[in-house]
């Protein structure tokens, strides 16, 4: 999935999801870079 369908799939504004998503992954620990990636399925 990509990031815009993900973003259309959990908000009604996905300019703010992905606005909101860059800014939290710019600053996520490099040593859990799993907890960023979809869930199977």
């Amino acid at each position: 999935m990509s990031l815009l369908e993900t973003a259309k799939r959990n908000s009604p504004e996905p300019h703010d999801w992905l606005t909101d998503a860059l800014k939290c992954w710019q600053s996520w620990p490099d040593v859990r870079p799993e907890e960023l990636l979809p869930l199977p399925g």
